[in-house]
């Protein structure tokens, strides 16, 4: 049975030389798989929504995109004719700002993304982002007891604010709405209007009731992340400062070894000592892969070494202990392969500290994880067969392989999930 250690017999560096080689040499088929994905989805679109996948996600221009800037000329076309079909579909989400799950915010970085292949979508994108702005000023989010949509990645603010920066440049006053919020809400050391209120009953969230999320997708890493975007386009002043502060140093205080001596997070923030026993779930979505992100991106943007050699080596004790058999766990594909919480989201995440921070640990576990999912193209397409979305589907393993194999091709899909 494969571990998540090197095994004695294999050499790192060898291994890193022939995976690397390996990606090199299979970035055609990836192309010509990521063609053959959309390709079946622009089809399927004739015959009504594909199941599983949300309007306007924004995971086909995204694969799109990436396919056309790597590819062929007739792969450029077929992925122009993907975002075109995508396009003609947008209005049918749910119409709320949020980054995933039919939201607006998606649907402003898929038209970002698509209009590097058909660039009158940026005037598309121009009114959508007007329309978003002038939401986030009218400030509709609570400032305590929070709900998801009132400031994580997902579904609120932290996800709009991200949207904005998907292959645009946009200015302080674009941004200022989301980031005076987000601010206010970290005003706090122990960042209590974060708290959470109505879960109570929820038959899937109430052990939320009264808690802060600390995950990427749905808490305080996400919000970090937005937090740290809007410092490296803008800058930041004191309250942004104060605020990146207070979310960094408390989710560190939340941390803890589990039973195998990986620096983990919970869900939620530690009320009382954590349960013994080793933390399955380490993946983008929670525990110490998109933690360990947002803190070392938000100390680098802010000249904070000491914060940054912490999460590195938070990140490292991770990369050196990662057990594919272990970690990689449920019922559904998706769960194994895809972005939030499977091998591609921690693909993407070693990815961006090996592209980042240059860490030798993070290298290492990007060359494995690039080899597991490339073993399990099979499962990819499967995957594709029913869902597409960037977040949970087949686009979110190919947009990270194709990052892998093509280093030079820009990473315009990146800040969909708060990495660069």
């Amino acid at each position: 049975m494969r571990t998540g250690t090197t095994t004695p017999t294999e050499d790192p560096a060898t291994a890193l030389t022939a995976t690397a080689a390996s990606l090199t040499a299979t970035a055609p088929a990836l192309r010509a798989l990521a063609v053959e994905q959309l390709d079946v989805w622009t089809r399927r679109q004739a015959t009504g929504e594909q199941p599983g996948t949300e309007p306007c996600d924004p995971g086909v221009p995204a694969l799109a995109a990436l396919v056309a800037a790597t590819g062929e000329p007739a792969e450029a076309a077929a992925a122009g004719h993907a975002v075109a079909v995508w396009a003609r579909g947008i209005g049918r989400g749910r119409n709320h700002p949020g980054l995933y799950d039919g939201g607006l915010a998606g649907t402003l970085a898929g038209l970002r993304l698509g209009a590097r292949l058909h660039p009158q979508l940026h005037q598309v994108a121009d009114r959508l982002r007007d329309h978003l702005l002038t939401v986030a000023k009218a400030r509709p989010w609570r400032r305590e007891n929070v709900l998801f949509p009132d400031q994580d990645l997902i579904s609120g603010p932290s996800g709009t604010l991200l949207s904005l920066c998907v292959a645009a440049d946009p200015d302080g006053g674009q941004l200022a709405p989301c980031v005076h919020h987000l601010a206010s809400l970290c005003d706090g050391a122990e960042l209590p209007r974060l708290r959470a209120d109505g879960y109570a009953g929820h038959p899937y969230l109430d052990w939320m009731q009264g808690r802060i999320n600390t995950g990427m997708g749905h808490g305080v890493a996400g919000l970090v992340t937005a937090l740290t975007a809007a410092v490296r386009h803008t800058g930041s002043n004191r309250a942004t400062r104060r605020a990146l502060r207070n979310a960094t140093h408390w989710l560190a205080r939340q941390s803890f070894d589990d039973a195998r001596s990986i620096r983990s997070w919970d869900g939620a923030g530690l009320d009382e000592a954590p349960p013994e026993g080793a933390r399955a779930r380490q993946a983008w979505c929670y525990g110490n892969p998109g933690v360990t992100w947002a803190l070392w991106n938000a100390a680098d943007a802010l000249d904070d070494e000491a914060t940054a050699a912490w999460a590195a080596k938070a990140f490292t004790g991770l990369a050196e202990r990662y057990d594919e058999d272990f970690h990689l766990f449920g019922e559904h594909p998706a769960d194994l392969l895809a972005c939030c919480h499977g091998a591609a989201g921690v693909l993407a995440v070693a990815d961006a500290f090996h592209h980042h921070a240059r860490l030798p640990a993070a290298t290492v576990l990007r060359a494995r994880l690039a080899r597991h999912l490339l073993d399990r193209l099979p499962e990819v397409r499967t995957l594709g067969e029913e869902r597409m979305g960037l977040l949970g589907g087949a686009t979110g393993p190919l947009c990270a392989l194709l990052t892998v194999a093509e280093p030079e091709a820009e990473r315009l899909w990146q800040p969909c999930f708060g990495l660069r």
